[in-house]
């Protein structure tokens, strides 16, 4: 397939001008990343990018089980209200300053206190922290937490430079100062990021790629075909109608994994003054929008059956699912009944998404399906980052955006629904919904999470400040020439092991 002539264009004139690495890896992501802070990030591009840039205190395994990153072992104590944990040695950020049990104390603190954090909602649990030794720290929590270690596994984990962070303040995406395998060198917005293998890395030794460039590229077919055409070496996300074709060309090779997390919409319910129009207003306009929707249609017309229908941030192979609240089929009179109960025959709605073709092909089969119930959807395509800060800032009536989940259930659920949650973009606030994910964050036995997880589920499909679409299945494809990637879960490029024989 041939290229847009500009972007092909564009492509080319930057691959040319940029200088060689000895060895670099390519990698086309689906949007461009918001800010390079781990306290202020939220897009799952940029945590592609922080796999290779900032290390964690904890780590996932291909199983999703919690491993060791700058934290080698830990353990609870006093009752559950201390989590002690010992850090690796000989261990330096990017400006050669140490890593240390103050470090982790400074970062964990500027997550929790920064006034433009958002990992405030996951460190909730947290009391204080103290440095306990040269090379441990304790966390001091206000109650039991089982999801603080998943929550250490993602941003509020990550670790950065001290000195880096004190200097630059809120502007330190601009120039990243972590701990990661490899050290930050520039990024052109909406172009490339560009990062160059960390020489004192302490774990270099697995390490086998000298220079990492990411490339935004959102359309997929454009993508696929940077990748055809050896300009890429690696891509993410591709298109599940791509799969075959890939799967098919010989220079190519192909790896699936089923996600953590979930496709939804999200409605303005309570964030500022666009959460006063009817959907926003009405729960019973958000319940019939919701069964005017054919999910499983939906999975496979979009995506050839490869994701998974669901209306729960966990899908229906969880542990975490509530069986009593199965998927839905399509209830289109049910949609009408409610509409007329809400006393409209018409609703007007504006819907954005982001601005790639999977995406917008979704919103225009659910444009379609819910122009049956009565209402009119204007769609509005917008460059994803952008999307996210429109949400974060209430300008919106009903937004499209996936959450790449997490290894607990919490991380899943918590800082969205909850009051003041850190990404509670819909403005959803119920104390009851509250209480009861702060009582599954205290619980240690699953049953008991369950319930209370299942009691909050309840009162939200009722409510419907998210609506639950689906769960996704990352497809990553690279030329033959690169191995060692395995793909994850979380849907992360992890590059310990990698090599690019091209």
């Amino acid at each position: 397939m041939m290229l847009n002539t500009l972007t092909a264009s564009a492509l080319i004139a930057l691959l040319a001008a940029m200088p060689a690495a000895a060895n670099e890896l390519r990698i086309g992501l689906q949007d461009d990343p918001d800010v390079l802070d781990p306290a202020q990030s939220r897009t799952f591009v940029g945590r592609i990018v922080y796999t290779a840039l900032c290390d964690k205190l904890v780590d996932l395994s291909e199983d999703v089980d919690i491993v060791p990153q700058l934290a080698t072992d830990w353990s609870y104590e006093n009752d559950g209200l201390d989590l002690v944990m010992n850090l690796r040695d000989s261990v330096v950020f990017h400006d050669e300053t140490p890593f240390d049990a103050e470090a982790v104390v400074y970062n964990i603190n500027r997550y929790m206190t920064m006034p433009e954090s958002r990992r405030k909602s996951e460190l909730a649990s947290i009391d204080s922290i103290e440095a306990t030794g040269p090379l441990q720290v304790t966390f001091h929590l206000k109650a039991p937490d089982s999801s603080l270690l998943a929550q250490l596994s993602d941003r509020a984990g990550m670790m950065v430079s001290p000195k880096a962070a004190e200097a630059a303040g809120a502007d330190f995406g601009a120039n990243p100062v972590c701990s990661g395998p490899f050290e930050f060198v520039e990024r052109v917005q909406q172009d490339r990021i560009v990062l160059d293998k960390f020489p004192a890395y302490w774990n270099a030794d697995q390490i086998h790629i000298d220079r990492v460039t990411y490339l935004p590229i959102p359309d997929t077919t454009v993508r696929l075909a940077n990748l055809r055409s050896g300009e890429l070496d690696m891509v993410e996300r591709v298109a599940a109608t791509d799969a075959a074709a890939v799967e098919a060309d010989p220079k190519l090779q192909m790896q699936s994994v089923t996600g953590l997390g979930y496709m939804a919409l999200y409605s303005n319910v309570g964030n500022g003054p666009n959460a006063e129009n009817p959907l926003g207003e009405d729960a019973r306009l958000r319940q019939a929008f919701s069964k005017a929707i054919d999910r499983e249609a939906l999975m496979q017309v979009v995506f050839e059956g490869q994701a998974t229908p669901g209306n729960q941030p966990f899908p229906p192979s969880s542990r975490w699912f509530d069986k009593d609240n199965p998927v839905p089929a399509r209830d289109l009179e049910g949609a009408k009944a409610l509409m007329k109960e809400a006393g409209h025959d018409r609703v007007q709605i504006t819907l954005q998404h982001a601005n790639n073709p999977v995406t917008t092909q979704m919103m225009q089969v659910i444009q379609a399906m819910v122009a049956e119930a009565g209402f009119d959807v204007q769609l509005q395509a917008t460059e994803f980052a952008t999307l996210l800060a429109e949400q974060t800032a209430g300008n919106f009536q009903m937004s499209r955006s996936d959450w790449s989940g997490r290894a607990d259930p919490d991380g899943n659920i918590h800082q969205f629904v909850t009051t003041g949650g850190g990404l509670n973009d819909a403005g959803y606030s119920n104390a009851e919904v509250d209480r009861l994910l702060n009582d599954a964050r205290t619980q240690s036995d699953i049953a008991t999470r369950k319930a209370d997880y299942d009691a909050a589920g309840k009162i939200l499909a009722m409510d419907l400040p998210i609506i639950y679409l689906g769960h996704q299945t990352y497809i990553f494809a690279e030329d033959t020439g690169v191995q060692g990637f395995k793909a994850y879960p979380d849907g992360m490029i992890r590059l310990e092991g990698v090599t690019d024989e091209d």
